[in-house]
């Protein structure tokens, strides 16, 4: 009985004790069982160090087989399939971009092309290069200059604005009597040359050019220089003293390079008037950015592309425009329409390079060169026009000169009067054409109005590429305009001009 109690109770113990580390097993480890726990781990981990050991060469062993079996099996996959869903390169969804290839190889025709014309000319014409002839369309009678005569007088207006300007700023003159003068000042400008060119026998064509590209040149910046003091002495009499410092004046902490500020009326003085007159641009400042320093290398680099330029356009057109032109009077006079069709596009060619010459010649070379002299900081005198996906943007970023000077003074007023977008605009072509027109027909003394429907064709041309042609195919269409339309004008100018002397000669 003794014995079965004290059996019972140590069962008891046994079961109470397998009770207590079962349920210790089941609760969270914290405090001394926790520590206990990781302790027991630990040994028993490192029981176990000696056979893990043993086993990691061979799970190494595993693992290289398994990653040679997978790599067994991805090549048997890629030979049973080689496809996978993806564009074409040229289409536009694959989204591939570069095609410097293609670009180079279109470099390298276009100079084999131009090679071979050029070397078919030599053999049809000779060498037609020639100097003597191109100092003579500057100089009929070497003692006679009306062209440079012309454009020393020219100083004459200059000074009268500039005195008009100093009269308006003291209240000698009325607002409507300062009106007036440069109204008149700049009507004068501009009929002058072109009664000395259309009466005067001894101006050549390219004399003509030089003296009323000048003159309308400087109509533009008296213009611009009359706007511009008009606007600080209307600033001045509201008495805007903030806007009229950032306008006029800037402040001290604008002040670089030691260059000293001038504020209305310190700007009417004879040097600050010529800096204008030289400076590369048509909208005037009182304060104009400016270069920090010379560049010498620079000047030295713009100078020879501005000479070289000059002579390879000079030699280019004697040796292969003048004869295309020379041939295309005869299909004229005929209109026989297959073979003036054939001309044009011989013409179109060397035409559309002497431009691209010209603009780089012109308005990167000879106009940086300018700048460089002057210090003049501002050198956007073009933007990317050869990206233009549409006419308008081609008239706003090949010229900006102009384009600032048509946004300033003329586009931006016409809307503060009251008139649409579409009106201003067109007034814009309006102009623009005119222009166009009083630079050509002047000099050759015969008006055709060619140049004049030229600009003024590009208001449909402009709804219509808008309207229908985008992206790409209106970079196109700018294109073709180019290179089509100005040898089109060309051979219609030169064959009037050609049947108005000889038809006088003949007669």
């Amino acid at each position: 009985m003794g014995d079965s109690d004290a059996t019972g109770g140590f069962a008891l113990k046994r079961r109470a004790t397998f009770a207590a580390v079962k349920s210790a097993s089941l609760l969270p480890m914290n405090g001394k069982s926790a520590a206990a726990c990781q302790s027991s781990v630990t040994a028993d981990t490192s029981k176990d160090n000696g056979q893990g050991k043993r086993d990691r060469p061979l799970e190494t062993a595993r693992s290289k087989s398994r990653s040679e079996k997978q790599k067994c099996r991805s090549d048997i996959s890629d030979r049973l399939s080689c496809h996978k869903t993806q564009e074409s390169l040229l289409s536009s969804a694959s989204g591939f971009n570069n095609y410097r290839g293609i670009l180079n190889w279109c470099v390298v025709m276009l100079v084999l092309s131009n090679a071979r014309l050029f070397l078919e000319n030599l053999l049809r014409y000779g060498v037609l290069v020639d100097p003597i002839q191109v100092i003579s369309l500057f100089l009929n009678d070497p003692y006679s200059w009306p062209a440079a005569c012309l454009v020393i007088v020219s100083n004459v207006f200059v000074l009268v604005a500039l005195y008009t300007e100093r009269q308006l700023s003291k209240g000698s003159f009325t607002e409507l009597v300062g009106f007036l003068v440069h109204c008149i000042n700049m009507a004068i400008m501009l009929t002058l040359p072109a009664a000395v060119v259309l009466l005067v026998p001894s101006v050549t064509p390219v004399g003509g050019a030089f003296v009323v590209g000048t003159y309308t040149i400087l109509s533009l910046k008296l213009y611009s220089y009359k706007d511009v003091n008009v606007w600080c002495r209307e600033l001045s009499s509201v008495k805007a003293k903030k806007l009229s410092r950032s306008l006029s004046c800037p402040s001290a902490q604008h002040l670089n390079g030691g260059d000293r500020k001038v504020c209305y009326p310190g700007n009417l003085t004879i040097r600050d008037m010529y800096y204008f007159v030289c400076a590369p641009t048509l909208c005037y400042e009182l304060n104009f950015p400016r270069s920090p320093n010379f560049r010498m290398s620079f000047l030295m680099r713009r100078l020879f592309e501005m000479l070289f330029f000059t002579q390879l356009l000079v030699g280019l057109t004697q040796q292969w425009m003048i004869p295309i032109i020379q041939s295309s009077m005869k299909p004229l006079e005929d209109m026989d329409l297959s073979r003036m069709t054939e001309r044009l596009l011989r013409l179109a060619v060397p035409n559309h390079l002497l431009w691209l010459m010209f603009f780089y010649g012109f308005f990167h070379s000879s106009m940086n060169f300018t700048a460089e002299l002057l210090r003049f900081g501002d050198r956007q005198f073009y933007k990317d026009w050869w990206n233009s996906e549409s006419v308008t943007y081609f008239w706003q970023n090949w010229n900006i000169p102009v384009h600032k000077w048509c946004l300033r003074h003329f586009y931006k007023p016409l809307l503060r009067r009251g008139f649409s977008k579409m009106v201003s605009q067109s007034a814009v072509f309006f102009l623009s054409a005119f222009f166009h027109e009083y630079l050509v027909s002047v000099p050759l003394r015969m008006f055709r109005l060619w140049a004049f429907m030229g600009m003024m064709a590009q208001l449909p041309l402009v709804w219509f590429v808008g309207r229908f042609l985008h992206g790409t195919y209106g970079n196109a269409a700018v294109w073709i305009s180019i290179i089509i339309g100005q040898p089109f004008a060309v051979l219609m100018y030169v064959h009037d001009y050609y049947v108005l002397h000889h038809t006088q000669e003949a007669d």
